[in-house]
């Protein structure tokens, strides 16, 4: 069958079978199919959908275009996590040091930051000498000696998403929920996770902006890890509001340093969304009994520190100066030029956050990049000083600004303002967590 033809059986509504979609790879990856061809086809997908079995069917076909990670050789269940994006979203530095000192195995392969959202691995290099390109062995070898590794993806990890996604970038194809469904879990499952928890992020300074789109997105992907014989999780999380008070490279891992140390509150919305997500990871990956041993097991990990000793091995085995992960001294790493204020315009109550203006003002004090090429600032960011729902008075900080270059200062700091919202009456929140799936 022509190629010419899937697009119109796709088109008119048809369903394609697991051969043809696997050929529809191939092709593409190979060079038989042209650019043109596949955003006709992706746009029919986008216009009609996919079955679940046709999600499921793409996922796979695009998880061994490339590179699969073979995880056999590593003791216990291999555990993963992914998050759809946000801002101030620490949670894979807790979660992965905290899963691995409850005895799990965390071999997790993450991306860098674009636009409002913050990259794993920009963290991460904000710690001097850490490396987190290793070979396969090498990593493989640091889960073995810590339980956990976080690093870049390989570079022919699924490249069949790689050029989909430059694709649907420029033709309008970017929000279809198979597609972006098949995206992420070609990548999960081609890094050889046995067990992969999801969050997915809902809100202002989420993707997925409203619940409808979350929950689509949640329940495809777990048909897909049903379809395929993992254990998968989809826990759809808030983020009208950033998660962290952080918002920064080194600020965010002083964040994560801290919640690890026991001075961060259980009723912090990080803890919370880090705590539900953990707690699935170590009862989908057998390692508790129910939510209220896992919760106790890390809970545990907290208090004795273990966790935090895990993230300072797992640094030092990829080359970092684990010195630095300590509560103290984790201060140097956010050291800049000068810390500016926002002060509150009115008194009253905060009533609204668009997180994504947020980051984008983050973005511009240096870090986060705007282009893949943007040099990164890894000190500056910004500390939110309230939250959703939190009483103000006039002059009191909204946040504080970690500043380097204040060359376009004024501009960011309009910016959040916007960002902002004060009323005189308190508005209704929601939860950080709104559903497991």
């Amino acid at each position: 069958m022509r190629f010419v033809d899937l697009i119109e059986k796709k088109a008119d509504g048809g369903v394609l079978s697991r051969e043809e979609i696997k050929a529809m790879i191939t092709g593409y990856v190979n060079g038989d199919i042209p650019d043109y061809q596949m955003s006709a086809m992706m746009m029919a997908i986008r216009l009609n959908g996919m079955s679940a079995e046709e999600t499921a069917d793409l996922t796979l076909a695009m998880m061994h275009s490339g590179d699969v990670v073979d995880l056999s050789d590593l003791p216990g269940v291999k555990l993963d996590k992914h998050s759809t994006g946000g801002v101030g979203d620490t949670t894979t530095l807790v979660i992965v040091p905290l899963v691995a000192a409850c005895g799990g195995t965390v071999a997790k392969m993450s991306g860098r930051g674009l636009g409002h959202t913050g990259g794993t691995l920009d963290k991460l290099e904000s710690i001097p000498g850490t490396c987190i390109e290793q070979p396969m062995e090498v990593f493989k070898d640091i889960v073995r000696k810590n339980g956990a590794a976080v690093i870049g993806q390989s570079a022919n990890l699924v490249p069949a998403d790689k050029m989909m996604y430059a694709l649907r970038d420029v033709t309008g194809t970017v929000r279809s929920i198979p597609l972006i469904a098949s995206s992420i879990m070609s990548k999960k499952l081609a890094s050889g996770a046995d067990v992969i928890v999801l969050d997915i992020k809902t809100g202002t300074g989420a993707f997925m902006r409203t619940e409808k789109e979350a929950f689509e997105l949640a329940h495809t992907m777990v048909d897909i890890g049903t379809h395929l014989d993992r254990k998968v999780c989809a826990i759809v999380t808030d983020m009208d509001q950033p998660l962290g008070m952080a918002v920064g490279n080194a600020l965010e891992v002083r964040e994560a340093v801290q919640l690890l140390s026991g001075m961060i509150p259980e009723t912090d919305p990080l803890y919370e969304v880090c705590m539900v997500l953990a707690v699935r990871m170590l009862v989908l990956g057998g390692l508790a009994a129910d939510s209220e041993e896992a919760e106790n097991m890390l809970k545990r990990a907290i208090d004795n520190g273990s966790g935090l000793e895990k993230l300072r091995n797992m640094i030092a085995l990829q080359g970092g100066d684990a010195s630095y992960i300590d509560p103290v001294r984790i201060d140097e790493l956010c050291s800049v030029r000068k810390l500016v204020e926002l002060p509150a315009r009115r008194s009253g109550y905060i009533s609204g956050m668009n997180a994504e203006g947020i980051g984008n003002a983050a973005q511009k004090l240096g870090a986060g990049r705007a282009t893949k090429d943007d040099i990164i600032d890894p000190a500056v960011g910004l500390i939110m000083r309230v939250r959703l729902g939190d009483k103000i008075e006039e002059g009191d900080s909204i946040c504080t600004l970690y500043v380097n270059d204040d060359s376009n200062l004024p501009e960011i700091m309009e910016q959040l303002y916007d960002a902002v919202r004060i009323t005189e009456e308190p508005a209704d929140t929601r939860p950080m967590v709104l559903a497991v799936i």
